[in-house]
C-alpha cells in the first residue's frame, strides 16, 4: 500500500499535477499614498508609474513577484499613521512607499522604522529625515526638499533676477522650500509669506508683492494649490509684470495642461523632463501614454523609479526581505536604469544627481508643454548629508 501511495505521486509530479515547492510568494509592498484632495492626482501618478513598472516587468520587480497593497491617506497625517500600522500588524508588511506629503511622512514614516520596516520615499523627503535624523531603512528617490529648490536659487541667479520674493505652503515641504530657495540665491529678498495649506484666495500675497516690487517670485504651492495661485496671478495682472521661477512641484505637466497661459513663460527647475533622451526614460514614456493616454509627471517618473530602485534590492537578496541589513546593502547600490539619468544614493541615502532648467512654451501647433533648457546643477546631493551618522 506505502509502494502505490509513494509511486501515485512520482507519477503526479512526472505529469505536472503537483504545485512546485519552490513557488515564491510575493512580497508584499504597502504604498501609502494622497489619491483624493486636491493633490489627489500627485498620488495617483507616483500609484500608476509604480505599477507600470510592475507590469513592465510581467508581476515582478526585479524577477520577484511582487503583491502592492494601495491606501488613501487623503493628505492627513493621521490618516497615514493608522493605514501604516495596520500595514504593519495585520498585513505584516517590511517595504512602505508612496507618501506624497512631508507632513504625512512625519506622522507615518518613524512608526515604519521603529517597527523594524524599510520606506523608500518617492516624493516627500523633508529635513527631519535628512540629517542628523537619518535612519539606516529609510531611503529617498525622489530628492531632499530642500535640494530640489535650491535648483531654483541657482537658475534664478542665471537668469540675472536681483531681487525675489518668496511665497510657500505653510508645512515642512514649504519651509524646506525657502530654506533651499535661499541657501543657492545669491540676490535680495524682497520678502516672504507662508499660506495655509487649504488656501484659495491668495490677493494678500499678491498685495505684499506689489508693494516689494521684486524683480521675479518663487512660489512653492504644489497641486491644486499651483493651479489657483497661477489663475490668480494671472488675473491679478502680475504674470507679464513679475515674472515667475519655480521648482517642478509648482507647475508640472498637469498643472499646465489646467491652467495653459497662465503657466506660459514660467520658469521651471526639476531632475526629470518628458523630453529626456536615454533608454530609460524613453521606454518609461513609451509605456505610460500607451497605459494611461494623459501626461506623465515628474511623480510618475519617481513612482516607476522608486519601484525599479526596490526591485533592485529584491534582486540582490533573492526577494528576502526578513534581513534588513542585506536588503539596504542591496538598496545603497543602486542597481538600476533611472528614467532621470545619472543617479546614486548619497550618504544619508538621499539622491544625488543632475538639475535641469525647463521653460513652459508653446510647441509648433500651438499647445503647451515643459521643454528643457540647459544643466543648472551636475551631481547635487543635499546640504544635510554631512550630519547623518548611522
Amino acid at each position: 500500500m506505502r509502494g502505490i501511495k509513494i509511486a501515485s505521486a512520482l507519477l503526479a509530479a512526472q505529469l505536472g499535477w503537483m504545485a512546485p515547492a519552490s513557488a515564491q510568494e510575493p512580497v508584499k509592498i504597502g504604498l501609502i499614498t494622497s489619491l483624493s484632495g486636491p493633490g489627489g492626482y500627485l498620488g495617483q501618478d507616483i500609484r500608476d508609474g509604480f505599477e507600470l513598472a510592475i507590469n513592465m516587468g510581467g508581476g515582478k520587480l526585479g524577477g520577484v513577484p511582487v503583491q502592492v497593497v494601495v491606501e488613501d491617506d487623503s493628505a492627513k497625517p493621521g490618516q497615514g499613521k493608522q493605514i501604516a500600522d495596520r500595514f504593519l500588524k495585520n498585513d505584516k508588511i517590511k517595504i512602505f512607499t508612496g507618501i506624497v506629503f512631508s507632513n504625512v511622512a512625519g506622522a507615518t514614516v518613524p512608526d515604519v522604522l521603529d517597527a523594524g520596516a524599510i520606506y523608500v520615499s518617492p516624493n516627500a523627503g523633508p529635513s527631519t529625515f535628512a540629517g542628523k535624523g537619518c535612519h539606516p531603512n529609510y531611503f529617498v528617490v525622489s530628492w531632499q526638499n530642500d535640494s530640489l529648490h535650491e535648483s531654483a536659487g541657482e537658475l534664478a541667479n542665471k537668469l540675472g533676477y536681483k531681487s525675489v520674493y518668496l511665497v510657500a505652503a505653510n508645512y515642512q515641504a514649504g519651509k524646506d522650500a525657502l530654506e533651499g530657495f535661499k541657501r543657492f540665491y545669491k540676490g535680495k529678498i524682497a520678502g516672504e509669506s507662508f499660506t495655509r495649506l487649504d488656501q484659495t484666495d491668495f490677493a494678500a500675497e499678491f498685495a505684499q508683492i506689489r508693494a516689494a516690487g521684486p524683480d521675479a517670485v518663487f512660489q512653492f504651492e504644489p497641486g491644486g494649490l499651483g493651479i489657483a495661485f497661477l489663475r490668480q496671478y494671472q488675473q491679478a495682472g502680475l504674470k507679464d509684470k513679475i515674472p515667475m521661477v519655480v521648482a517642478a512641484p509648482s507647475l508640472d505637466a498637469v498643472t499646465l495642461a489646467v491652467v495653459g497661459e497662465a503657466g506660459l513663460d514660467v520658469n521651471v527647475t526639476s531632475h526629470w523632463n518628458s523630453d529626456f533622451d536615454n533608454p530609460a526614460n524613453k521606454a518609461f514614456m513609451a509605456a505610460w501614454d500607451k497605459t494611461y493616454q494623459r501626461p506623465a509627471t515628474y511623480y510618475a517618473s519617481q513612482g516607476y523609479d522608486t519601484a525599479l530602485a526596490i526591485g533592485a534590492a529584491l534582486k540582490g537578496t533573492g526577494g528576502k526581505v526578513d534581513d534588513v541589513n542585506a536588503f539596504r546593502q542591496a538598496m545603497l547600490k543602486a542597481d538600476f536604469q533611472s528614467t532621470r539619468g545619472a543617479f546614486k544614493f548619497g550618504p544619508n541615502q538621499h539622491p544625488v544627481q543632475d538639475w535641469w532648467a525647463l521653460k513652459a512654451e508653446k510647441t509648433a501647433d500651438g499647445k503647451l508643454a515643459l521643454n528643457t533648457k540647459g544643466k543648472i546643477l551636475s551631481d547635487h546631493g543635499d546640504a544635510y548629508a554631512k550630519d547623518c551618522k548611522f
